[in-house]
């Protein structure tokens, strides 16, 4: 994590903020946000049955896709100097491009889009995020969480 003054976070607008490492997606993953969220679509969880869908094999939720970005975050952010804690604002957008399929790496690649400050101590960043699949130009997902800063 990197922490600047808070009055320079504007600096880094538009600025690419890095990538995570990669993560790979396997099917005990899949299978164990199927368990927590009661979705277990076949094409999710039953490789036999998936295997003659359009996608050829079981897939990531998308809504797995889009819960790795605040662990996969973690690192690139540029965060005010004197941070407390980071909460979860909510998204301006989300886009799901591509499935990403069992046994697939993903990372993050992070953009800063904007600095805001909400009030004394407390600023709110937003970010283009765009999770990437090994070896495929599309991306998976592109969203844009918001985080508010406790100072």
């Amino acid at each position: 994590m990197r922490q600047v003054p808070a009055h320079h976070l504007k600096d880094f607008i538009g600025q690419e903020l890095g990538c995570s490492d990669w993560l790979l997606i396997d099917q005990a993953r899949i299978d164990r946000f199927a368990d927590a969220t009661g979705d277990h679509q076949y094409i999710h969880v039953d490789p036999v049955r998936a295997a003659h869908s359009p996608f050829g094999t079981t897939v990531a939720h998308g809504l797995l896709t889009l819960s790795l970005i605040p662990s996969l975050l973690d690192g690139l952010l540029v965060l005010p100097e004197g941070l407390q804690m980071t909460v979860n604002y909510g998204l301006d957008a989300v886009r799901f491009l591509q499935p990403v399929p069992v046994n697939a790496q993903v990372r993050l690649r992070a953009t800063l889009l904007g600095v805001d400050e909400k009030r004394p101590g407390q600023w709110l960043l937003k970010v283009q995020a765009t999770l990437e699949i090994e070896g495929q130009a599309k991306p998976a997902c592109v969203a844009e969480p918001l985080l508010l800063c406790f100072v």
